[in-house]
Formats: structure tokens, C-alpha cells, sequence
């Protein structure tokens, strides 16, 4: 393989990367399938080094987080499957496992990786940008606009009554008085 040339596509590196409590991770299972070995090969590799995976790192999901992964996803519980609950790595979490799993394919998996992280960091800073942007023009209207909406609510309005003359005869004194 060239220098440069990609291993797996980006975007399916992307679309393993999930946002749970609030942070950006990959699953132990979404991984293990990108470095080619089985969950349970990789997380035995993380159990050996359990120092390197603080809580920063590396956590386990709620069953209440992987109910609402299935639901989101559309997965079932189908047969068998897993005894535990799977594991979910930070962006240094995964830098961490390119030094527990020590095979070539390791660490380029894990270079495209962290371009994809990076890739999506610059993606939201992008749209941050945007938001902003959006947001001053916005305001800027909005300004230009109360003008526009202030004359149509004053031709909305009914004009000012002006004070009727009375119709009819005066009564007043009678003329013989």
C-alpha cells in the first residue's frame, strides 16, 4: 500500500464515531472491526493495561445507554451476543490502543482514526462559524425589519376618530323665552 493511500474509508470511520455523555467516542465493537480482530480480543488487550485507559480514556456504557444505541439505531438483542456491556473509547482512549495492540495494521488504523477526529473537530468548528454568522445577520435584519413591521402594524390600525358633529336639530332655549 502507498504512502498516503487510505485503509478504510473515511466516512466509515465517521459514522462509528458517536456522541455519548457528552463526548465524542468510538465502541469497543466499532473498533475492534476497523483493527480486523474480535471485541473480545481487543478488550482483553485492554484489561491487561487497564492503567493506560483512566475514565478519561475509556468508559463502560449504562444498559440504559445501550437501549437508547439500539433504539437510535435499530438493532435487536437477537441470540447470544455479548455478556457485557460494551466499552466506549475518547479520542485518547483510541490514541492509547494503537500502543496496546501492537500490529501494523494497529497503527494505521489508528492514524485514519485520528484524522477523522481531527476532520470532525474542524467540521463543528466550521458550523460554529456559520452559526455565528448567521446569528449577526440575524440581528442586522431584525433591526431592518422592525421598521417594516412597525408601518404595517400602524396601517393595520384603524384611524383616530375624529370628533362628530351632531346631526339633527339643536335643543336648546326656545326662542319666545
Amino acid at each position: 500500500m502507498a504512502e498516503g493511500e487510505s485503509l478504510l474509508p473515511a466516512e466509515r470511520i465517521e459514522r462509528s464515531i458517536l456522541l455519548i455523555r457528552g463526548q465524542k467516542v468510538m465502541l469497543d465493537r466499532d473498533l475492534a472491526d476497523l483493527y480486523g480482530v474480535e471485541t473480545k480480543t481487543l478488550n482483553r488487550a485492554v484489561q491487561r493495561n487497564a492503567e493506560r485507559f483512566p475514565s478519561d480514556f475509556m468508559f463502560q456504557l449504562t444498559l440504559k445507554e445501550v437501549t437508547a444505541l439500539r433504539y437510535q439505531f435499530g438493532t435487536s438483542k437477537g441470540r447470544g451476543g455479548r455478556r457485557y456491556l460494551p466499552r466506549a473509547f475518547t479520542e485518547q482512549g483510541v490514541a492509547m490502543l494503537s500502543s496496546v495492540l501492537k500490529s501494523k495494521r494497529a497503527v494505521r488504523v489508528n492514524i485514519e482514526i485520528m484524522r477523522a477526529f481531527v476532520r470532525l473537530r474542524q467540521l463543528l468548528a466550521t458550523h460554529k462559524e456559520l452559526a455565528r454568522k448567521l446569528e449577526q445577520l440575524e440581528r442586522k435584519y431584525d433591526t431592518q425589519f422592525k421598521v417594516v413591521f412597525e408601518a404595517i402594524r400602524q396601517l393595520m390600525e384603524p384611524p383616530p376618530e375624529k370628533p362628530k358633529g351632531r346631526i339633527g336639530f339643536q335643543s336648546g332655549p326656545s326662542p319666545d323665552h
